[in-house]
């Protein structure tokens, strides 16, 4: 397989603002497959370096040799809960989060985020008493009942050791909350 790589320069009027940017990517007269993977912007006149996939760089997490199944922690919380979640691997590893609602929640009134509120995702939809959310950073995918959904914000990972999450509800209102992630540690093709 071969990857390119390629750089252009855009030059704009300097007492201007970027307001928006449209990439079209044109093929003609070929066969085979093509990946359109990364599109960057940085300032400046010098380009900088990539950072390769994860999978190229990590491994699954291994005890006595063995790959360490996917964790899975579970709850009920009520209006609002801080969840403490232990990754005994060696890095941060992206989390899968599922919400059961318990009851009917308005859009937007569903939120997940970091410690004490970095790296927010909410929830765009209404929501019904019995209706899967799920934010799969695995896989990149927002659903609701197994169907695209509609989120603001980002998906989710579990930090190395200890890692806190904030779920937030509507008030007084409460659902069930899966998550689970693949422990990594350094050990890809790359490492």
């Amino acid at each position: 397989m071969q990857i390119s790589r390629f750089a252009e320069t855009i030059q704009i009027k300097s007492d201007k603002h970027v307001a928006g940017v449209t990439v079209t990517l044109k093929l003609s007269d070929c066969t085979g497959t093509i990946y359109f993977t990364d599109l960057q912007f940085q300032g400046g006149d010098r380009l900088t370096g990539y950072t390769v996939h994860t999978s190229k760089m990590l491994a699954k997490f291994r005890e006595n040799g063995e790959a360490v199944p996917p964790r899975h922690y579970n709850g009920v919380v009520r209006t609002a809960e801080t969840v403490i979640l232990f990754n005994l691997g060696k890095t941060s590893a992206g989390l899968d989060c599922y919400i059961y609602p318990m009851q009917d929640m308005a859009a937007g009134s569903i939120e997940l985020s970091q410690g004490v509120g970095a790296h927010k995702v909410k929830f765009l939809d209404p929501v019904n008493a019995g209706d899967e959310l799920a934010l799969l950073a695995s896989a990149r995918r927002c659903l609701k009942n197994g169907s695209s959904a509609r989120k603001d914000g980002f998906y989710q990972y579990t930090a190395a050791w200890d890692s806190k999450h904030t779920v937030k509800l509507e008030e007084r209102k409460s659902a069930r909350a899966l998550f689970e992630f693949q422990e990594m540690q350094e050990g890809g093709d790359r490492l």
